[in-house]
């Protein structure tokens, strides 16, 4: 027919009465001929084959030989092609996709299975904690070996059951509320933890940490929990011993500070009273001494007038010591109530006095009128910088241009540092082992006045507010005092 002949790029009357080799391409021939000679002995034939357009464009066709008999006789055949390359097209298309999803499949099976293995893997090594799972109702779904191995139950004892079998409420007449309020949070919240005494099907208990965790899908409806359980016994002994030790130690702490407390007490009280019973005596010494001089001549008694005058001014320079130490053992008993001390007019007060007990002296006094406000007692505080004040202008007179300088460094913490520095003689710090204990002093008396109590007054000072009180210094290299106090508490405001 028509559609036969247009396959080839002919017409119908072309191809009749041709021979079929003309029709049929040398490649094609060999598969065709045996084909017809099962034709011609009568036997019908039928396959699939692939045939190129007269163009060359490769087409599909379902090919059927069917003998032309009749009276039992064959006389010829046809030939029947029917076109199937869209059909052939759609079922490679189907197969080879079935092939790709197949193979997809396979893969995230291998992956899935993998996933599964190593979950396995993990829940049989590890030892201390427990992985199962919870289906939405709250009952035990999913089991593990890690589970069974920690809790002791076996599958068939735990499936269907509720986490009271598993967790120790900590109040037994609220037994299940702990469980319940777990679970309410975790579904609202998607995570929750409980910490506390889990049961063993044994009877015995152990410390545990446990996590649940809400499954959800992609849509959010929840598919089970998650719960893993940490084996925190160890941990928990651990810790209960040291809170016994930290109790027992800050026990003994207590104990202790409150017997130095009225140990210092006591020494602060006898200081006082032996320091307040030796003036009564000394007063004596310089009365007498003062009316033994009176009776005297000079001329006569040149010598003796000395030695008096030399036992007059001991005992005054012991006054001064007795009234130090009265002073230091009041500043032991001292209640200090702190308020905010502004700084710089307190100094400024102090050198204003200095400059006058000074005069006609030259010195150059530089105050930072910054100076931060700290939280103390300003009397307390004006006693500290009065003494210091009062060393730098003492240790600078045999300088040609003294300079008294008083400043902040930059505040840390809330804590303010404070220095006094001056260009005067200095000292040798690392020989100045007893800077700031009572009655030790760092020059001789003869080239500076003072007992050496004004620095160990000032240290008793700071360290009642809590502060630090150090030194810089060298000797001919002038000298500087740190001083670093706290900043005033949020409640306390200016007068």
């Amino acid at each position: 027919n028509a559609a036969y002949a247009a396959g080839y790029g002919l017409t119908a009357d072309e191809v009749i009465g041709i021979d079929l080799s003309r029709v049929l391409s040398p490649e094609v021939l060999p598969e065709v001929l045996p084909r017809v000679a099962k034709a011609l002995n009568g036997e019908s034939l039928s396959h699939e084959a692939e045939r190129p357009d007269a163009d060359g464009t490769p087409r599909y066709h379902e090919v059927h030989y069917l003998p032309d008999s009749h009276d039992g006789e064959v006389h010829g055949f046809f030939i029947e092609l029917i076109d199937i390359t869209e059909r052939r097209r759609t079922e490679d298309f189907v197969f080879n996709a079935n092939l790709d999803l197949e193979e997809r499949v396979a893969q995230r099976s291998a992956e899935l299975y993998a996933s599964e293995q190593r979950f396995r893997l993990m829940s049989h090594a590890i030892r201390d904690h427990a992985i199962f799972f919870l289906d939405p109702d709250g009952g035990v779904a999913d089991w593990t070996d890690s589970a069974q191995r920690l809790h002791g139950f076996e599958r068939g004892q735990i499936l269907g059951r509720s986490l009271d079998a598993l967790f120790e409420p900590q109040d037994k007449e609220l037994a299940g509320l702990d469980v319940q309020v777990m679970l309410d949070v975790c579904l609202e919240e998607g995570h929750a933890e409980h910490e506390g005494w889990s049961q063993r099907q044994d009877g015995t208990r152990f410390w545990s940490h446990a996590t649940l965790t809400a499954l959800r899908d992609p849509q959010g409806r929840l598919q089970g929990l998650s719960v893993i359980t940490h084996d925190l016994s160890e941990s928990k002994r651990l810790a209960d011993v040291m809170a016994r030790l930290n109790e027992e130690l800050q026990h003994r702490v207590t104990e202790r500070t409150q017997q130095l407390d009225a140990a210092n007490r006591d020494l602060d009280a006898f200081s006082y009273t032996v320091a307040h019973d030796l003036r009564a005596p000394l007063r004596h010494i310089g009365q007498y001494v003062a009316l033994t001089q009176e009776g005297l001549d000079p001329a006569q008694h040149h010598e003796l007038l000395q030695f008096q005058t030399a036992i007059g001014t001991a005992a005054k320079r012991m006054g001064q010591m007795i009234d130090g130490l009265l002073e230091y053992a009041r500043l032991g008993r001292l209640s200090i109530a702190p308020s905010p001390v502004s700084l710089t007019p307190l100094i400024l007060g102090i050198v204003g006095r200095l400059r006058a007990e000074n005069a006609p002296r030259e010195i150059d006094w530089v105050v930072d009128p910054q100076l931060p406000v700290v939280g103390g007692d300003a009397i307390l505080l004006a006693e500290v910088f009065g003494q210091l004040l009062d060393n730098a202008a003492k240790f600078t007179r045999r300088v040609a241009q003294a300079r008294v300088e008083v400043g902040q460094l930059p505040p840390v913490g809330g804590l303010h540092t404070l220095f006094v520095r001056d260009n005067g003689v200095g000292f040798d710090l690392a020989k100045a082992k007893s800077l700031f204990v009572m009655f030790q002093r760092q020059h001789h008396s003869m080239d500076y006045e003072g007992i050496g109590m004004g620095l160990a007054l000032a240290q008793r000072i700071v360290l009642r507010h809590e502060g630090r009180l150090w030194c810089d210094t060298a000797p001919g290299q002038g000298c500087t005092f740190f001083v670093e106090l706290r900043a005033p508490s949020t409640d306390l405001e200016l007068p």
